[in-house]
């Protein structure tokens, strides 16, 4: 085995430790991507219960780095099957037509992926020198948008004018405490992307990161508009 995907759930990505032991242990792996496939674990401005569970991606990092173990650490941000499909409206089943929920002032940037775009990139990545040791970030440029240009794109395709609902920070921060789970676990990891911004309020640096598409230039990855076509 040359690479080594780890692809576990929630649940599991403590037990990622003796993914780590067995790599350590046969000495030939050349690249381990441990579960991630979402937010960069060590640049979240989280709260509970989202908190703990970015804490324990962080844990596992130190762990790789630890073991001396070649890795790659993707951080694909939202996955557009999860959010795009109803314009990260809770409860719904399709992207709003009358009004919509924003959390915050709906300014911060937010990154939306195709999930075949993600596992594109990152078997792209598996034997690049480029990526060896480094975050890959899958932020491409036509797939950064803020809550409010994501709706107004939204609005331009169908035609219509949407009622906008503004949650403020410290509603939200209410709601969280006030939910049980999952709800307050969603909250809190919209709080992360859509409040604090945490997909694109860091610049990457060469010495920790490189951004996908700027690497395959090549990959005619699915943009945010076109996804929400198939919508109208």
């Amino acid at each position: 085995v040359d690479v080594v995907i780890s692809l576990v759930s929630e649940h599991q990505l403590p037990d990622q430790d003796k993914i780590i032991a067995a790599i350590k242990e046969v000495g030939n792996v050349k690249r381990f991507f441990p579960s991630e496939f979402g937010n960069d674990v060590d640049r979240v401005h989280a709260v509970e219960p989202a908190k703990s569970g970015f804490e324990i991606k962080a844990k596992i990092r130190r762990a790789v780095e630890a073991a001396g173990i070649p890795y790659t650490y993707v951080s694909s941000n939202s996955f557009a099957g999860y959010y795009l499909t109803t314009l990260s409206q809770l409860g719904a089943t399709a992207p709003p037509r009358d009004k919509v929920v924003i959390l915050g002032d709906g300014n911060p940037k937010s990154v939306f992926n195709k999930e075949d775009d993600i596992a594109t990139y990152t078997i792209n990545a598996v034997d690049d020198p480029r990526t060896l040791n480094k975050i890959l970030y899958i932020r491409p440029p036509l797939n950064t948008y803020s809550f409010n240009d994501l709706v107004s794109l939204w609005e331009k395709k169908i035609g219509k004018t949407l009622e906008r609902i503004y949650v403020s920070e410290e509603q939200l921060l209410k709601n969280i405490q006030e939910s049980a789970f999952p709800v307050n676990l969603i909250l809190a990891i919209r709080h992360s992307v859509f409040v604090k911004g945490d997909h694109t309020n860091f610049e990457i640096e060469p010495s920790f990161g490189v951004e996908a598409s700027e690497l395959y230039p090549d990959v005619k990855y699915t943009t945010v508009d076109e996804y929400l076509d198939q919508f109208v």
